[in-house]
């Protein structure tokens, strides 16, 4: 399967939710509803996804980088981390006083 997919499921507490979020080879998206913020910052830090959304879902903007986790691809599409994928970093050193 390929494209959007929900599935809805009972969870006793918040670390369950949380370990069945995680135990997938994919992880593209995910997103966390709640009224509270403590626990959509918690969640969201647990969740082994490249983009979390919360209170919303397939919100994207052109700044912000996109890319997944594990099975779900390699490097940031977007934003300024995509330009990583396009530039090799390299250092120079050099003396600026006279030479002796």
């Amino acid at each position: 399967i390929f494209g959007p997919v929900l599935c809805i499921f009972s969870f006793k507490s918040q670390q369950e939710a949380i370990e069945r979020a995680n135990n997938s080879r994919y992880g593209l998206v995910s997103a966390v509803f709640t009224t509270s913020m403590e626990r959509a910052l918690l969640v969201s830090g647990a969740m082994e996804t490249g983009t979390v959304w919360i209170n919303c879902y397939n919100a994207l903007h052109v700044q912000t980088p996109f890319g997944g986790y594990k099975m779900s691809g390699n490097g940031r599409e977007l934003g300024e981390y995509a330009l990583a994928e396009y530039s090799e970093v390299k250092t120079l050193t050099f003396r600026m006083n006279e030479i002796i």
